[in-house]
Parts: C-alpha cells; sequence; structure tokens
C-alpha cells in the first residue's frame, strides 16, 4: 500500500515532465500528416515518380491512423497506456528513420505506415495519460496544452515543411522526429506512471478490430479518391455502402462480445456523446476553412505563398494562446458554457468569412480569422476535458481513441464536404462542371466559397445550439 502510495507521489510530482513528452509527441505525430505535403513536388521529382503516385505518402499515413487508432486505444485500457505510448514512440521513431533514408517510394510509403502505426499508438493515449495523472483542477489546463498541440502540428506541418525542403533535403522532414523520438522514450521511460491498466484479463477483440479497421479505412479510401474524381463515380458508392456494411457488422458483433473493442454504453452517457459530436463538426468546419483559404487568398486576393503562409499562421498562433488559457478556465468554472462560447465564436468567425470578396481588404481577413480562432481555442481545451472526465478510469484508453478518430475524421470529412460544395457551386453559377479556379472568374469562386462558409457556421452553430439545449435541460432538472 505504501509502494503504492509513493508511485502516486512520484507521478504527481512527474505530472508537468509527462506533459511535456505527450505534448511533444502529440505535436510530432500530427505534424507529419501535414508537413509532407508541401515537399511532394521535391519528393516526385527525386523518386521520378508520378504525383498521383507520390500521393501516397500522405494517404497512407492518414489511411493507417485512422484504421488503427481506436485499437490501440483499447490496448492502452488493457495493457497500460504508459506501454502503448512507448510502443507508439518507438515505433513512429524507428518508421521515420526509415523513411529519411530510402529512395524508394514502395519502400517510403511503407515507412509511412510503420509511422502511422507508432502515431496512433501515442495519439490515442496522450490524452488518458493526461487525465490519470492531472488532478481534476488542473486537467483543464493540461489537455488545453495536448489540443494547442494538435493545433499547431497540423497547421504549422506546410510552413516548416517549406523551410526544411529549401534549406536541406526532403529525407530531413522526417529524419528531425528522430532525436525527439529518443528524448521523449527516454523521458516517458523515467517519468510515465507504471501502474495503469484496467484488467490484464481482457482480451482483445481481434473480431471487432477487423472490422472496425477495413470499414475505417473503405470510408477514408472513398473520400479520398471522390476528392480526385467526384463521388458520382460507381467505385465510391461501392466503397460507401461497403464500409457502411461492414461497420453495422461491427456494430451487432460489439453488442455480443463480452470484452469489445468498443463499448458501446460509453455512448450512453449524453454529455460524452455530445461532446464526440461537437468535436467532430468542429474539425468539419474549421477543416472547410482550412482547405478552402489560400485558395481565395492567393487566387483572389493575389497574395504570394510567403504572405498567405504568413496569413495562415495568425489563426494556430492565436489558438496556442487561448487553448491554455481556456483550459485553466474550464478548471474554474466548468467546460460546458465555454464549450458553447467557443463553438458559438467558431460559428461567428465562419460566417463573417462568408462576406469576404474580391474587394476585401487584409485586415478584415486577419480579424475574421482571429474570431474564428479565438472561438475555436475556446472550444477544444474544455470539451477534451468533458470527453475524457465523463468516462472511468478503465476507460481512458478507448476515450481518447475515439476523441483523436474523431478529429481524424472530422478532418477528412470537412476537407471532402467543402470541395465537394465549392465545386459544385461553382458549376451551377457558371453553367458547366469546374473542378478547381477558373482564370479571371474570381466571381465564380467567391460564390462557391460563400456557401462553403455559410454551411460550416451552420455546423458549428448546430452544435452550439445543442450544447445550449443541454444545458438548459440541465438547469431545469437541478430546480425541480
Amino acid at each position: 500500500m505504501e509502494d503504492i502510495k509513493t508511485t502516486e507521489n512520484t507521478v504527481h510530482n512527474n505530472r508537468w515532465i509527462i506533459l511535456f513528452s505527450t505534448v511533444l509527441f502529440t505535436f510530432m505525430a500530427t505534424l507529419d500528416g501535414s508537413i509532407v505535403n508541401v515537399a511532394l513536388p521535391v519528393m516526385a521529382h527525386k523518386l521520378s515518380v508520378s504525383m498521383a503516385s507520390i500521393q501516397w505518402v500522405v494517404t497512407s499515413y492518414l489511411i493507417v491512423i485512422v484504421g488503427t487508432i481506436l485499437v490501440f486505444g483499447r490496448l492502452g485500457d488493457i495493457k497500460g497506456k504508459t506501454t502503448i505510448f512507448k510502443f507508439g514512440v518507438i515505433i513512429f521513431t524507428v518508421g521515420s528513420f526509415l523513411c529519411g533514408f530510402t529512395n524508394s517510394l514502395p519502400v517510403l510509403v511503407a515507412s509511412r505506415c510503420l509511422q502511422a502505426i507508432g502515431a496512433a499508438g501515442t495519439m490515442s493515449t496522450s490524452q488518458g495519460i493526461i487525465t490519470h495523472v492531472f488532478p481534476s483542477n488542473e486537467r483543464g489546463r493540461a489537455l488545453g496544452l495536448n489540443a494547442t498541440a494538435v493545433a499547431l502540428g497540423s497547421m504549422v506541418g506546410p510552413p516548416l515543411g517549406g523551410i526544411i525542403v529549401s534549406v536541406l533535403s526532403w529525407q530531413y522532414i522526417f529524419l528531425i522526429n528522430v532525436p525527439i523520438g529518443i528524448f521523449a522514450l527516454v523521458f516517458s521511460t523515467r517519468a510515465f506512471p507504471k501502474n495503469n491498466k484496467s484488467d490484464s484479463s481482457e482480451k482483445l477483440d481481434a473480431k471487432g478490430a477487423f472490422l472496425f479497421g477495413v470499414s475505417m479505412v473503405l470510408i477514408f479510401v472513398a473520400m479520398t479518391i471522390g476528392n480526385n474524381i467526384g463521388y458520382e463515380n460507381l467505385t465510391i458508392a461501392i466503397l460507401v455502402i461497403a464500409a457502411v456494411v461492414l461497420f453495422t457488422v461491427f456494430i451487432a458483433v460489439e453488442r455480443r462480445t463480452e470484452d469489445p473493442l468498443l463499448k458501446l454504453e460509453i455512448f450512453y452517457n449524453p454529455l460524452f456523446s455530445l461532446s464526440i459530436f461537437c468535436a467532430f463538426i468542429s474539425f468539419v468546419a474549421i477543416s472547410c476553412s482550412n482547405i478552402i483559404l489560400p485558395f481565395y487568398l492567393q487566387y483572389v486576393m493575389k497574395l504570394t505563398p510567403s504572405i498567405t503562409g504568413f496569413l495562415m499562421m495568425v489563426s494556430p498562433l492565436i489558438l496556442s494562446i487561448v487553448a491554455p488559457i481556456s483550459g485553466y478556465m474550464s478548471d474554474r468554472i466548468g467546460s460546458e458554457k465555454l464549450t458553447f462560447i467557443g463553438l458559438t465564436g467558431t460559428s461567428l468567425g465562419l460566417l463573417l468569412m462568408a462576406f469576404l470578396n474580391q474587394g476585401s481588404h487584409m485586415w478584415e481577413v486577419i480579424i475574421f480569422i482571429a474570431i474564428m480562432a479565438m472561438g475555436n481555442g475556446m472550444f477544444q481545451s474544455p470539451n477534451n476535458s468533458l470527453v475524457m472526465s465523463t468516462v472511468d478510469k478503465k476507460s481512458l484508453g478507448i476515450a481518447g481513441g475515439i476523441n483523436a478518430l474523431v478529429r481524424n475524421l472530422g478532418m477528412v470529412f470537412g476537407i471532402s464536404f467543402s470541395t465537394t460544395l465549392l465545386y459544385s457551386r461553382m458549376s451551377s453559377k457558371i453553367g458547366y462542371h469546374v473542378t478547381g479556379y477558373i482564370a479571371g472568374k474570381d466571381d465564380v469562386f467567391i460564390y462557391g466559397m460563400q456557401f462553403v462558409y455559410i454551411a460550416a457556421a451552420i455546423i458549428c452553430a448546430i452544435g452550439a445550439f445543442l450544447t445550449l439545449y443541454r444545458m438548459y435541460k440541465m438547469r431545469i432538472k437541478q430546480r425541480s
């Protein structure tokens, strides 16, 4: 008993070191999903492959994460979150090393898949580890820093990748992960909690893992291919139907399995389900903006790529300030009010973005981005705190896995939804099918862009309304 108490005290004293390690690696894992994009033309030239082929360097990484992240979340609950996190760090670091020492596309893609397995291991367990080691009065602040790492990792990737490719070779995009991985492994070995598994007698639901992984991969591939060839293609329809059928079978299997991959009762908690849903729609909405905004800045406002990159940095910079503050506030005043304020602010910022046109000034763009970023920063940390605080300790791994899965699915769905809506509205305006910006037709692009931002604002507003409605119901219940 005394040994357990001593261990708990040691973990409590090391909690900020633990946070630094998890945040650092969460940043790196998220960064690797976007840092490659800007280097793809250079990599295609050096490897002597087509642009269509080199896209698999990005796609394979995201697909493997989506297909395995829930499995690692469950393994974190069975084998221990620290064990799975360290496993993820090792695999990610080895994959990064292999990526940096190959001149073969198949080997590079295979190494990226290895990286993704490691990233899934760390992403699915980092929030559970933070929730485990931080007391409730500090948890929001800690999860806020973790949310900041996710946001910064996804948004800093392209400009950082551009700098590395300009100064060094493309291999260093991957090799920079190696020393950071070794650093994180050393810290996780020395400081992380040792005993954080729930029940060693539980086993992984292999059948559920297979069904879930395949269904997620199919839907992800369908959305990825749909962005390139259009969603009216028969192949896309077949992939979507197959994904839906397999996911339906997965749910049926989970209901009958003694130790399911996904404990469906976790969704019986309305606060958890609402928080997960709001997380999904927030990433859908923000991804809509992230994919459309660069085209508006460069094609319509005629800004250079460097200035565009600078303006795109406004959002992560504001987010890095607001997210920890909102996390700290959630520890003091609760999370639900802050999630409502955050979703409302994000919705307002997205709606204001819909008023941008050919004659808009740069200061308008900066102000509107800032409002959207402050709303998103105000939402993310408290919502993560809600998700992780609504489950018991033995389910922290799967809750973190679901949260990370929803984030990735929201980003992919947002990109697919926004581009489909944009080109659909542009085609309707000009009278024929288009799949990109039309030179000299800024008004056509603006027309489509406005629909995207209005739709994204409505999506966020739905989340805000549902949150407000639940707060109202809880107040009525407390009075009665």
